[in-house]
């Protein structure tokens, strides 16, 4: 009986000595705030989705980071600030988390200083230019803000157009942070640039019908739309474009399509739509399209590239690479060393699925480069211009 104690007793204390190497360890807790089932929920499930499906990936076939696991906590806000309020205390409080995502704008300004109290490493997914307003602790963007698409869009309008006078651009917005973080930059670069802002329409998230809004701003003679609304909106300004016989070119941000922006879309997309974009598309055939492709394949959440999916990606491999460099650099990862290591961050190279990637602690954008890509139906996405700065470069159109 003796040798029976003894023989359970060195099992326990073998347990105990291997336990870093057996896969025992405490994992890499994050805890992501994201709209999973409000207003616009179809980008935040396929954000949700890309971004478990990298941490699985990194976790089966990386074996995590640092021998730990990745570990991916879920909170549902409903697109509501105080259920993102609310999930950010539950994750520094109860769940301890090592980095957060946050989801849309006015959820990051409303939770910004909950992070900065507990000293957390956030990543908001909507890259409102708000959200960096000093202090930007803790704070962080995956990719250039919206001010960066407002230059882009108003530069590559400026490119394009023809005739002797300066363009006529309306804005038409959602009524809230997300909506109007377009309108101070591209009233800024319009000022400086010889362009037209000549009406602003917004409207609430939940309406349907945007004919008046439409019809305002084509008696204000807008000849170029520029949106900051999610898909299904967009949808709901073709329908309601074509019911009062008004088609001018379109232009969004990178949120302008989702999976069921193109089934919803049918018949109603055809050759209108333009947005901005930061990623990568697999014509690119860069090594970031190479790792989407594998997920795709492998993980089966989406059967092609996806704009939403793809953020949920490029999110998660960012915290991934800053866990990656907290480990070797400081040889612990945990909320203060990821935070120091992000700032560290000098054109870290992601393979063109986001641009490459500079943060100090005194600036928190990622990166402020662009390009104009074509909307199709068939929910394939062709590049008008190349990578281009639009606070100092002209875009150049592709043929």
């Amino acid at each position: 009986m003796d040798g029976i104690k003894k023989g359970i007793l060195f099992g326990i204390l073998a347990v105990f000595l291997l336990w870093p190497v057996i896969g025992f360890s405490e994992p890499v807790k994050v805890g992501a705030a994201i709209n999973l089932t409000g207003p616009a929920s179809s980008w935040g499930k396929f954000h949700a989705k890309g971004h478990q499906d990298y941490f699985r990936y990194v976790n089966e076939v990386k074996g995590g980071v640092g021998g730990r696991k990745l570990e991916l906590i879920l909170v549902d806000t409903a697109y509501k600030v105080p259920e993102a309020v609310a999930a950010a205390k539950k994750f520094a409080v109860q769940d301890k988390v090592d980095m957060i995502a946050t989801w849309g704008t006015g959820e990051g300004l409303a939770v910004k200083p909950v992070i900065q109290s507990y000293k957390i490493p956030t990543i908001n997914y909507s890259v409102g230019w708000e959200i960096l307003q000093p202090p930007i602790a803790y704070m962080y963007l995956p990719f250039g803000s919206y001010r960066l698409d407002s230059y882009g869009v108003l530069g590559y309008i400026k490119a394009i157009h023809k005739g002797k006078e300066p363009p006529k651009v309306g804005l038409l917005t959602y009524n809230n942070a997300y909506g109007r973080s377009i309108h101070k930059p591209c009233k800024e670069y319009a000022e400086k640039n010889n362009i037209n802002i000549v009406a602003i329409e917004e409207f609430p998230p939940q309406t349907v019908d945007l004919s008046t809004e439409l019809l305002r701003l084509q008696k204000s003679g807008a000849e170029y739309i520029f949106m900051q609304i999610l898909p299904s909106a967009i949808i709901n300004t073709f329908k309601s474009a074509d019911r009062i016989n008004y088609n001018p070119p379109f232009f969004g941000t990178w949120t302008a399509t989702d999976p069921d922006f193109f089934r919803m879309g049918k018949g109603l997309i055809r050759d209108r739509l333009r947005m901005m974009f930061s990623g990568c598309l697999p014509a690119d055939k860069s090594k970031g399209w190479a790792v989407m492709e594998e997920l795709i394949k492998r993980y089966k959440t989406v059967d092609k590239f996806d704009n939403s999916y793809w953020e949920g990606i490029a999110v998660a491999s960012l915290m991934e690479r800053a866990m990656v460099r907290a480990n070797e650099k400081f040889k612990e990862i945990n909320s203060e060393t990821i935070n120091k290591a992000l700032e560290t961050f000098t054109n870290e190279d992601f393979g063109g699925l986001i641009p490459a990637v500079t943060y100090s602690p005194t600036n928190h954008e990622a990166s402020f480069v662009t390009r104009v890509v074509k909307v199709n139906e068939d929910a394939t996405y062709v590049p008008l211009t190349n990578f281009f700065n639009p606070s100092k470069e002209k875009a150049q159109i592709l043929k």
